[in-house]
């Protein structure tokens, strides 16, 4: 019997897309996956400072996880930091992800032309590069990567889970959020919108899933809009809980300022919600204005508003979209289809680079 490959993951592995990324190339390429991560999370200055003494640390930990586990190859996400690792760890090949439209976030940081300069040297020492979504070649071809190491192809998401299934109310607004609940995804402009809805005597029943650093600032915002009764903070859910919740509305909303790829929109289209999404780069790659759904600018709440009242009077043209959107994801964005592919194509990475 044939001795299972093994894949050292780098990254935060307790996210949901790191989750698919692994369990994909253990259900399609039989892979064993060893993980590690920086334990300090970022989400404060503080934290931040000591996140940074800890990466100095990281390659002496990463070599001796290397030494015990011998992995045939190194994935990594993040390629100004857990991809850069990875490009420095030894091991052959190395794939790496782009997060969002690009790593070179945020754009006013000092620290730019430093992160500029770890993705570069990250870039040239990939075997493979992943960008999961047309938006992220963007960024890349700027930064004068060879195109050919780069696969554009989502993880997708699991079809059979996300099923177009869709019961939703028909006679009110059932819109849904599944965004963190963090200051980008600009949560308190969908409030906002609601508020003129209610205003308006429409009837709607808001779901925000999630938890985040805006959630009681968000409570007391959906309470001076007096639309509490009308809004349910569920928190934060397990996965198998959230295809129930999308068939159970008929409007998926989000509003970031900035978007990669997002899987939440993807299971969204799967569960039949019509899709009212920022008018940003990364969401143009799958909506069309008013063919599969709404485009909104970002931090416009009055026209928010107006499209959402008018997606729910046109049901028919939601109807068509909806189930053009599900056929989309089906040809684009099928896990088992896609999975395959990536997992396929690390074996042959892994192959090419044996010395045997």
């Amino acid at each position: 019997m044939a001795k299972k490959k093994k894949i050292l993951f780098l990254g935060e592995s307790y996210r949901a897309d790191a989750i698919t990324w692994m369990n994909g190339l253990k259900e399609f390429g039989d892979f064993e996956i060893i993980t590690w991560e920086l334990k300090m999370p970022s989400n404060c200055i503080h934290k931040r400072i000591l996140r940074i003494f800890e990466f100095k640390f990281a390659l002496f930990k990463i070599k001796k996880i290397i030494k015990l586990h011998q992995p045939d190859m190194v994935i990594a996400e993040r390629t100004t930091s857990y991809g850069f690792l990875a490009a420095l760890s030894g091991v052959k090949p190395v794939a790496i992800a782009q997060q969002g439209k690009t790593d070179l976030w945020p754009k006013k940081s000092i620290l730019l032309p430093l992160k500029k300069v770890i993705q570069h040297y990250a870039f040239q020492k990939a075997d493979l590069i992943h960008a999961w979504g047309p938006v992220m070649t963007i960024s890349m071809i700027e930064a004068k990567v060879d195109m050919s190491k780069v696969l554009v192809l989502p993880k997708g998401i699991d079809l059979v889970q996300f099923a177009n299934k869709n019961n939703a109310d028909p006679e009110k607004i059932c819109a849904i959020v599944t965004r963190s609940l963090l200051p980008e995804y600009r949560h308190d402009i969908i409030l906002k919108s609601f508020g003129i809805l209610n205003q308006k005597g429409i009837d709607f029943v808001l779901t925000i899933i999630g938890d985040g650093t805006q959630l009681s600032k968000l409570k007391e915002l959906a309470k001076k809009l007096k639309i509490e009764n009308k809004v349910n903070f569920t928190g934060r859910i397990p996965n198998t809980e959230l295809p129930k919740l999308l068939q159970q509305s008929n409007i998926y909303i989000s509003m970031p300022t900035t978007e990669g790829v997002s899987a939440s929109l993807f299971e969204a289209m799967a569960c039949n919600c019509y899709p009212v999404v920022t008018d940003i780069i990364g969401n143009q790659s799958w909506i069309k204005q008013r063919e599969n759904g709404q485009l909104i600018p970002v931090d416009d709440y009055e026209m928010l508003a107006d499209e959402l009242i008018w997606s729910f009077e046109n049901s028919e043209h939601r109807n068509n979209a909806v189930l053009k959107n599900r056929k989309f994801v089906e040809e684009n964005a099928n896990y088992n289809t896609n999975m395959k592919i990536i997992a396929d194509k690390y074996h042959q990475l892994i192959n090419t680079n044996s010395p045997n």
